[in-house]
């Protein structure tokens, strides 16, 4: 079958858009919670939204597989890889099944919950595990990243890039503080190693955002450990086809993964640094 990338990025932004507005529409619900853990939390919306997402994309597309946070399918380990189909508007796949969508209805859960604006809504689509098309909406800055393999990036409909920062003394790096990596990697020691070398090191609390932050050029690089593939799959793409480089680093089974992207430049001044600090507590 013959699938049309300009229509499989129009699902992905109207689901993204779909999902990000009824996050938004109940904003006032954002306090009701499912499950809560030591740093972060399940709501009710999470789940609510992620179904919205999926009542788009079955509508549009039914059979396609669907791997979305709330789901939780621990089947799926391994991240779609972050490469391209060639230039074109068409793709051949064999069948439906072999294209799978990944969600991730509220990333930034604790910054929606606590009223920050610094949260999206994130759709992506891959098909034989390339990722070919997604979108983040972040509803609360009316802003909606875009990207389709062999076409640039764009941001509410206008092209963005990265920026032109050679050097990690003149850098934004943004970052995570993931406490549950492994025994052996205390809480914010990349952040230590990577604010040591970098101009400055933010925390934000949203991956894909991070990533969309730097596809146009308002940070030059994302790193972090222990994210899953619906934190990153649209977003990388989106960094990607910015002209920016998307690097998966390891995996942490069963199913977190460590990442770095960057605007090129800076790539792998910064990769070194961290292959280093994963070395030194036993994550290599």
């Amino acid at each position: 079958m013959t699938l049309n990338l300009d229509s499989l990025l129009q699902c992905a932004v109207d689901a993204a858009r779909a999902a990000g507005g009824h996050a938004l529409g109940n904003f006032h619900r954002r306090r009701e919670i499912t499950e809560r853990f030591a740093h972060d939390v399940k709501l009710v919306l999470d789940t609510e939204c992620q179904g919205v997402a999926e009542a788009v994309i079955r509508s549009a597309f039914p059979g396609h597989g669907i791997i979305g946070e709330e789901s939780r399918d621990g089947s799926k380990t391994r991240m779609p890889g972050l490469s391209f189909e060639p230039n074109g508007t068409a793709i051949e796949t064999k069948s439906p099944a072999q294209v799978e969508w990944i969600i991730d209805p509220i990333d930034g859960t604790v910054n929606f919950m606590h009223g920050h604006a610094c949260w999206c809504s994130s759709v992506a689509v891959a098909v034989d595990s390339r990722i070919v098309a997604g979108a983040v909406y972040a509803p609360a800055l009316d802003d909606c990243y875009s990207a389709k393999s062999g076409a640039q990036s764009l941001l509410n409909g206008k092209p963005i890039s990265v920026s032109n920062v050679s050097s990690l003394t003149e850098a934004m790096v943004f970052t995570g503080a993931d406490r549950n990596i492994a025994p052996s990697c205390p809480p914010l020691a990349f952040f230590q190693v990577i604010s040591e070398a970098a101009a400055k090191t933010r925390i934000m609390g949203s991956a894909a955002l991070d990533l969309c932050r730097v596809a146009s050029g308002t940070g030059e690089a994302y790193f972090e450990a222990g994210i899953y593939v619906w934190d990153i799959a649209a977003a990388g793409l989106i960094n990607q086809q910015a002209g920016g480089t998307c690097e998966l680093l390891r995996e942490i089974p069963p199913n977190r993964l460590c990442f770095l992207a960057s605007n090129g430049l800076v790539h792998a001044e910064l990769g070194a640094l961290v292959a280093q600090c994963l070395q030194s507590h036993g994550l290599s």
